[in-house]
């Protein structure tokens, strides 16, 4: 309405001029809150933008030199569009061989969590080496007129030469921070450096600067810290430790390796502590938190940086040209090539496996695309030919993986198995090796209550020792380890390790006491002191993603009671990679230790938990809390400096033998309020099965427990981790025809009837990827051994292959075959015909 009719209609209603007035400036008031309140919602919704004035210089590591950049000129002046593309792919070696290399001379290979020589994620460390020359041979082949530019192998050796039978294997990030110990990180950094050359690569995807502030979050374990200033000092220290000195003659030297910074930037401070999440930080927050790291790293002239899965403020880091160029290359001066993460570049919008740009051109010179590379060399030539990608950033990228190249001494060093250190496997745990790694164990343990200075030990008595992770070099390593997960593991794949169980039994035995290993806490004669240790499994990335910290079983601190109960001291030793809510665990405990994951050497521990024969203290504790300690199971994340920083125990708290470490009874309140949903409705999720399910496949009257990432049985069934939208979250069911198999999950008897009786349904994610050409059978197994099957020939057949669907099979469909679900035990697909089929996902959902 125009103000003057709005002005007659007041002063035709008889409103005194004061009251219009008073009128209008409330109208007024109102208009300009509202206005106010618009501008704010409608700033908080733009992204913040970045500023890199006010970020730091650095020196930008290792100076450019004129004779390597010469001989860079004259070798790109020689190469072809696709040569210089195929320099910025990095392909992993499941999905490419010698041939392909030699025909699009590609930059680098990486053996990623679960690839290995022959697809066996276990090969032998022989194998390693052979397939290493291969590869290089065939970088260097110029009969084709093509140049010879020589390939970079990475690999993911972030605690060790982890994916090698035999190496040694560290104490994970998480735990290295509580030594406060650089020059300790410098060693490590070397040792593994030689260990990588032995296999024949050249590069480690480490160390990773994350600052981790949500302890949710499934990667905590390979962050040094919550603390940035830690996290600073330790990446000048492993970066010197991998690649040498810069400025001396070992600065990438024959006994050196390439390392990476990673992940750039913020992957730490996500929302929830979700893998892959979005960081909501402020600008000032992202650079003197998250990016603490990044300087030093530079200034130690680290040699490759990764970027993040993650976003910030809602944009992928892949994508960041700010962050990626304007603040990483032009103003800190890093000037070797940035590596995308494990296809990580199809996050982008507008992206997929195959085609972005938009990640090429804000600053990635490297795709990691390991089984997308082929279709994604195509396009990027395609692209810069079309203009997507200028010819200069497609150079720029180029330019900055040769300068590596040329750094590395690649273009001088003879094939892998005939540089310095190659094939000398006694290097791999060589005694000097595995003491070092000793000692880190023992200066990784935080003691957090010692009753009455229960420890140490002393050696000549009768020990107990119980806990699942006892007795299980696998569970003390965690994930990462052999394989991508560290699942499945036993004590035989670390020939040269220990595990916690045999360093006590070894201190115990050798001083004339006696220790006694049982795998349920029992006990024939009583012992004088027990020893529990347990804690998470191995797991990693998102797969570790937790929804509160109180995720431990109950059997331990069952355990821990019983053994209180009987009069027995106890110690409890926690093997986690995170702290978690233990409160009634540190209660029921006489001593409390956090041990993290110590890695292959657990005969650490016990130089600490045991005294010497003599009685006198063997090592006394130096650890010291690298993160804060939780109050509840809710008290994800603690903010240091702070007003409401409450911990249960502050960052840094560490007891030695000189201190008291008696404590009260400690509150025990989780802080959940019995709404959470702790029953997991997942039977399978992100590719494994989820507790208290496992997969197990079978042929005839051989079956296997599925712990592997890729089993085969007879011939007649494959099964392997394949991508969907993440590393290895499906797994591919492919059936020969030769016999019939089955693939299941089983586990003990679940009662699914108040779920019948909601009418829910299973949810089931699956990909069709070869049409079955006879019967497949969905069988379910129910009490001791009954079973019932329901034919699904007919739907599975009408599916369209090779695309992503989602079905549901009502529990009423299940009942109707005569199935007893109060008892459920086992859904199979069975089947004798040929058939192959993908499943990412089976749950339990209400039905629509």
């Amino acid at each position: 309405m125009p103000h003057g009719e709005l002005l007659g209609l007041v002063l035709a209603m008889n409103i005194n001029l004061v009251s219009l007035l008073i009128g209008l400036v409330l109208i007024g008031g109102l208009i300009a809150y509202l206005a106010t309140a618009v501008k704010r919602i409608s700033h908080r919704s733009i992204p913040p933008t970045i500023t890199p004035e006010n970020w730091p210089i650095t020196s930008g590591g290792a100076p450019l030199e004129p004779e390597i950049e010469t001989r860079i000129d004259g070798l790109m002046a020689a190469m072809t569009l696709e040569e210089m593309v195929g320099q910025t792919i990095q392909a992993d070696i499941s999905h490419v061989t010698p041939e392909d290399i030699r025909h699009y001379r590609l930059g680098a290979i990486l053996n990623g969590g679960n690839s290995a020589p022959g697809d066996n994620v276990r090969a032998a460390t022989e194998d390693w080496l052979p397939l290493a020359d291969a590869f290089y041979e065939a970088s260097m082949d110029t009969s084709n007129g093509d140049q010879a530019i020589p390939i970079l192998w990475g690999t993911d050796a972030v605690h060790g030469h982890n994916n090698i039978i035999s190496a040694t294997i560290f104490p994970h990030n998480i735990g290295l921070g509580a030594t406060r110990n650089p020059a300790l990180m410098e060693q490590i950094g070397a040792i593994t450096a030689r260990e990588v050359i032995v296999t024949g690569m050249d590069w480690t995807f480490a160390p990773t600067l994350a600052v981790a502030q949500d302890s949710r979050w499934g990667r905590t374990y390979e962050s040094y810290s919550e603390n940035p200033d830690l996290v600073a000092q330790y990446a000048k220290a492993i970066v010197t430790g991998l690649q040498g000195e810069l400025g001396t003659d070992t600065f990438l030297s024959r006994q050196h390796i390439l390392a990476t910074a990673k992940h750039f930037i913020g992957d730490g401070g996500t929302q929830g502590g979700k893998d892959q999440g979005n960081n909501i930080d402020s600008e000032i927050k992202l650079r003197d938190r998250h990016g603490a790291g990044y300087p030093p790293a530079i200034e130690a002239g680290v040699q490759t940086v990764m970027a993040s899965f993650s976003a910030w403020h809602g944009q992928r880091l892949h994508g960041h040209q700010p962050l990626l160029t304007d603040v990483l290359k032009d103003r800190m001066g890093f000037n070797g090539f940035v590596i995308g993460d494990w296809n990580g570049h199809a996050q982008l919008p507008g992206c997929s496996t195959t085609s972005c740009p938009a990640a090429f051109n804000a600053g990635i010179d490297m795709f990691m695309a390991p089984d997308s590379w082929r279709q994604l060399h195509k396009n990027t030539v395609a692209q810069v030919q079309s203009g997507d990608i200028a010819r200069s950033r497609l150079e720029d990228a180029v330019r900055r993986i040769l300068r590596v190249k040329f750094r590395l001494g690649l273009f001088e060093k003879p094939k892998p198995s005939e540089r310095p250190l190659a094939g000398d496997y006694s290097l791999l745990a060589h005694p000097n090796h595995r003491a070092v790694a000793r000692r880190a164990v023992r200066e990784t343990l935080v003691l957090l209550k010692n009753q009455d200075n229960l420890l140490p030990l002393a050696a000549n008595q009768t020990l107990l020792v119980t806990g699942d992770g006892a007795n299980d070099i696998g569970q003390q390593s965690g994930g990462w380890t052999l394989s991508w997960q560290g699942t499945g593991n036993t004590n035989a794949q670390f020939p040269n390790g220990t595990s916690i169980w045999a360093g006590i039994r070894h201190a115990v035995e050798t001083s004339g006491g006696q220790a006694i290993l049982s795998t349920d806490g029992s006990y024939s004669q009583i012992p004088d002191a027990a020893i529990v240790v347990f804690g998470e499994g191995p797991y990693a990335e998102f797969r570790g993603d937790i929804d509160t910290l109180n995720c431990l079983p109950n059997t331990p601190l069952q355990q821990l009671q019983e053994l209180r109960a009987a009069g027995i001291p106890t110690v409890a030793v926690l093997l986690s990679g995170r702290p978690l809510w233990v409160t009634p665990e540190i209660n029921a405990a006489g001593a409390f230790v956090a041990a993290w994951l110590p890695g292959s050497e657990g005969a650490g521990v016990a130089d600490v938990l045991i005294r010497q024969p003599n009685g006198d203290i063997n090592a006394d504790f130096k650890g010291k809390l690298p993160f804060s300690w939780p109050r509840t199971a809710t008290q994800t994340r603690v903010d240091q400096g702070k007003n409401n920083y409450e911990p249960l125990f502050p960052y840094g708290y560490g007891l030695t033998y000189a201190d008291s470490g008696n404590l009260p009874q400690l509150p025990e309140i989780s802080g959940l309020d019995g709404t959470e949903n702790t029953q997991n409705e997942a039977l399978f999720a992100l590719g494994q099965p989820m507790a208290p399910w496992s997969l197990q496949a079978s042929v005839g009257n051989e079956s296997s427990v599925v712990i592997d990432e890729r089993i085969q049985l007879e011939n007649a069934l494959t099964i392997r981790s394949i991508d969907r939208a993440a590393q290895e979250d499906a797994q591919q069911f492919t059936w020969s025809g030769q016999g019939s198999a089955s693939v299941a999950i089983t586990g003990p008897a679940q009662d699914y009837m108040v779920p019948l009786h909601y009418d829910m349904a299973l949810e089931i994610q699956y990909r069709i990827d070869t049409v079955p050409e006879g019967q497949v059978k969905l069988v379910i197994g129910y009490g001791d051994d009954a079973k019932s099957d329901l034919d699904i020939t007919r739907p599975l057949v009408g599916c369209p292959p090779g695309k992503w669907l989602q079905t549901h099979i009502a529990l009423n469909r299940l009942a109707a075959t005569g199935a007893d679900l109060s008892q459920l035990t086992i859904l199979a697909l069975e089947t004798a015909a040929p058939f192959s089929l993908s499943i990412s996902d089976i749950r339990l959902v209400a039905k629509d």
